[in-house]
């Protein structure tokens, strides 16, 4: 038996009318066991116009409204940057500000640095002193990240990773900067 296809529209789930065709051929020409039903002829698919809403295709996803998410900074990068080969484009040092300072100082800086056109930037916060009753890290560095992942920012941020040792380690950031519109 030989098998010409000529048009091919398509029917469910990609199947098209000369393969259920065939299909019933192969079908009706093989013997069944006893026993066993034969199967039932493969029903034609019904007009597009009358397909029932439940098996139309969902409708195209809106993009979502609000601040564009956070990426990681890419392995190769940062892995050049721990190196000592990458190319640091700014840097602001947030030693002996006061919180407000800090997140005012920190703003103000990424705005002028994407409007530089720098890509990656190094934000020192210092790690803090631990006080003897709470072992946690300084004000600013807790308080960074938060400030990076703030609405306001991140139109300005693209990702931040904690610097490698020989930049501060622990008590700064590389920021990477999304290009100014």
């Amino acid at each position: 038996m030989k098998i010409v296809r000529s048009g091919r529209r398509r029917l469910g789930r990609g199947l098209t009318e000369e393969d259920i065709a065939v299909w019933a051929e192969v079908a009706r020409s093989v013997k069944r066991r006893p026993g066993v039903a034969a199967p039932l002829e493969p029903p034609s698919a019904p007009p597009r116009a009358a397909a029932p809403a439940a098996l139309a295709p969902p409708p195209p996803a809106r993009p979502r409204a609000g601040p564009p998410p956070l990426a990681p900074i890419e392995r190769k990068l940062m892995r050049d940057l721990a190196r000592g080969r990458g190319a640091i484009d700014a840097r602001l040092d947030l030693h002996g500000f006061t919180q407000a300072e800090a997140h005012e100082a920190l703003r103000d800086f990424l705005i002028g640095a994407q409007a530089r056109g720098d890509r990656l930037a190094i934000v020192v916060t210092g790690k803090g002193r631990a006080s003897s009753w709470m072992d946690e890290p300084g004000v600013l560095r807790r308080l960074a990240p938060h400030w990076l992942r703030a609405p306001e920012l991140r139109a300005i941020v693209l990702g931040f990773e904690e610097a490698a040792r020989h930049h501060g380690g622990a008590g700064a950031l590389y920021v990477r900067l999304r290009r100014a519109r």
